[in-house]
């Protein structure tokens, strides 16, 4: 109440609507309504899915122990040729490091931990020698060999609780099974079997007295699901999905936990959430995968490595946010006076710039923007599409390049009031990145050049503007075209495309420090024909997409996250972006014909709520 008196007062105010200047948490009576009223942020009311960097060995039928940002992921199986792996893998929140391996190599092993500095793994499949027993703990630097478990057992064991108190159940040694060994720290010993015996299953849990067991292969895929007492174990609800080869390691715990992909008869990406009672389906993975590893709670969870296709296994890693995350969101607002696609923006939410475009035909039209409507200025002396734009300001902007047609290299410089044409790119092209401060800084990479066959146009190229001239820099690390950009010309990031005509788009994400890119986290979604904003190369936001869509990712330096999607579906969206990742600007677009269409970005909205006093 202290901090709400400071900026508040205690005073209720009085307002026609919407309290101006309302603070989260703040009181007001709205006299039009005739009601009370606060507002609050906007939060997620399920949890969202985003990238982290990859590991380095890719493989599956491996386990993991610890948090999100303090975990180890160890073992696993890769094919072909058939390896399996003693290797272990910390993650601090941003980066993986190989560290000590166990000491035996094997896959299908159970393992359990709750830091990343004490876990447990057991049995799993040993080459030459089958099935084993062996168990081994993690002191956060090396493994010990320590007491073995009564059964020698594979195929993915579930696992719950720590290295000094766990639990060991299900697998497959002859046959599927269903005994249940505890572990006190020193060694093992059988209690009750679980009721289904089955491989491949999840686990999760705190200790050896209170554990969850859940999906696996019985044979047959099942969504089975029992909770463990300490004493027995008792059936309650089935997952939604009967699956097999679920991640391994366990998030959260009997109370609170995700089943995370697996194999439904095909590999999938479907995450359940358990709150004690029952399983609700909450988002998915980016990527079908079975057999990762994983660890963490239902609020901060990592999915790491697995496998994605038959032969294809990989290193790739995800953060689970869990619910209560603060969420942007768009809004409507003014309407461009010409519809139209692939155009050019720059500037910001209340001081936009968007010029250029297909009406259809190509137009020179350009409209500014004040935070509620666009009014059109002077217009472009070169019509054109698909053209290349920095994020500049609405008083000092640059266009470049485009499709008149054909491609071209024309650039012209906005000082406010007027264009005038300025020196050429080296590279004719369109469709491509731009980014840059104002029309003295600008960045155009990628975009294609006009070359046939236009496979072979898609290009890498990178040119830099310094107020009066176009100096080809260092490439792009994968040529492509319809790629979205942000930033300025020290510090800018492009992502998605196409790398060559009948290809599927990309999600490449590369990032600019004014020398030369670097390959860093993917879109959660491939797509190309997508629109950006953002500062530089440590934040960014992506909305768009062909075919129309409206999904939106959040960059934050290291991954992607996907948000609230654009109320309007849309492609074309134009190269260069308007606004940053907490205020931005979606103009105009196709959405099957082109649009007016323009809606605004907020990272922090908020919801207003209505107390009733009757």
């Amino acid at each position: 109440m202290s901090t709400y008196k400071k900026e508040v007062g205690t005073a209720v105010q009085n307002a026609a609507g919407t309290l101006s200047g309302v603070v989260e948490g703040q009181l007001w009576y709205d006299s039009t309504a005739a009601s009370f009223k606060y507002q609050y942020p906007n939060v997620t009311s399920a949890g969202s899915w985003r990238t982290a960097n990859s590991g380095n060995t890719a493989r599956n039928a491996l386990s993991g122990a610890g948090t999100q940002d303090a975990s180890i992921m160890f073992a696993g199986f890769s094919n072909p040729p058939a390896v399996r792996y003693a290797n272990t893998e910390s993650y601090n929140g941003l980066s993986w490091t190989e560290v000590n391996d166990m000491n035996t190599a094997r896959n299908g092993i159970g393992g359990t931990g709750k830091t990343g500095d004490a876990a447990l793994g057991f049995g799993g499949y040993v080459p030459g020698v089958g099935d084993t027993a062996d168990t081994e703990s993690w002191n956060g630097t090396s493994w010990t060999e320590v007491n073995n478990l009564n059964l020698a057992r594979g195929a993915t064991i579930g696992a719950a609780g720590t290295n000094t108190s766990a639990l060991g159940f299900g697998g497959y040694a002859s046959g599927y099974r269903g005994e249940t060994e505890s572990w006190n720290g020193t060694s093992w010993t059988e209690v009750a079997d679980l009721n289904d015996a089955r491989a491949y299953l999840g686990g999760a849990g705190d200790s050896n007295t209170a554990a969850l067991a859940f999906a696996g292969d019985t044979p047959g895929n099942t969504g089975n699901t029992e909770s463990w007492n300490g004493t027995s174990w008792t059936e309650v609800n089935n997952l939604n999905t009967a699956r097999n080869f679920v991640s391994s390691g366990g998030i959260g715990n009997y109370t609170s936990a995700l089943s995370v992909g697996g194999n439904s008869g095909s590999i999938t990406g479907i995450v359940e959430e358990w709150n004690g009672t029952s399983w609700t389906e909450v988002a998915d993975l980016s990527a079908g995968n079975e057999g990762a590893g994983a660890s963490g709670t239902t609020t901060a969870g990592l999915n790491a490595f697995g496998r994605t296709a038959p032969t294809t296994y990989v290193a790739t890693a995800e953060e689970w946010l869990g619910p209560g995350q603060p969420i942007g969101a768009w809004s409507t607002g003014g309407s461009l006076n010409t519809a139209r696609r692939n155009a050019g923006g720059s500037g910001t939410q209340t001081a936009g710039l968007y010029f250029g475009g297909d009406t259809p035909p190509i137009t020179t039209v350009t409209e500014l923007y004040d935070g509620t409507s666009w009014t059109e200025v002077n217009d472009m002396n070169t019509a054109r599409s698909f053209i290349g734009a920095g994020n500049g300001t609405q008083t000092s902007a640059l266009g470049f390049g485009g499709y008149i047609p054909p491609v071209t290299g024309v650039t012209e410089s906005w000082n406010g009031t007027s264009w005038t044409e300025v020196n050429d790119l080296n590279t004719a092209r369109n469709a491509g990145g731009g980014a840059g401060a104002d029309n003295t800084s600008a960045l155009f990479f990628g975009g294609y050049d006009g070359s046939s066959p236009i496979n072979s146009g898609r290009i890498a190229l990178t040119e830099s503007w310094n107020g009066t001239s176009w100096t080809e820099v260092n490439d792009l690390n994968t040529g492509r075209s319809s790629n979205a950009g942000n930033g300025i010309i020290t510090s800018a990031l492009t992502y998605g495309g196409v790398p060559s005509a009948g290809l599927p788009a990309i999600a490449n994400t590369e990032s600019w420090n004014g020398t030369s890119w670097t390959e860093v986290n993917d879109l959660n979604t491939a797509r190309y024909n997508l629109g950006g904003a953002g500062a530089d190369n440590t934040s960014a936001l992506a909305f768009g997409s062909t075919p129309a869509a409206g999904i939106t990712e959040l960059w934050n330096g290291a991954s992607w996250t996907e948000v609230a999607d654009l109320s309007t579906s849309r492609t074309d969206m134009g190269s260069g972006g308007i606004g940053t990742t907490s205020s931005a600007l979606a103009a105009g677009g196709d959405d099957g014909s082109p649009l007016a269409a323009t809606e605004e970005w907020s990272s922090s909205s908020n919801v207003v709520k209505t107390i009733t006093t009757s």
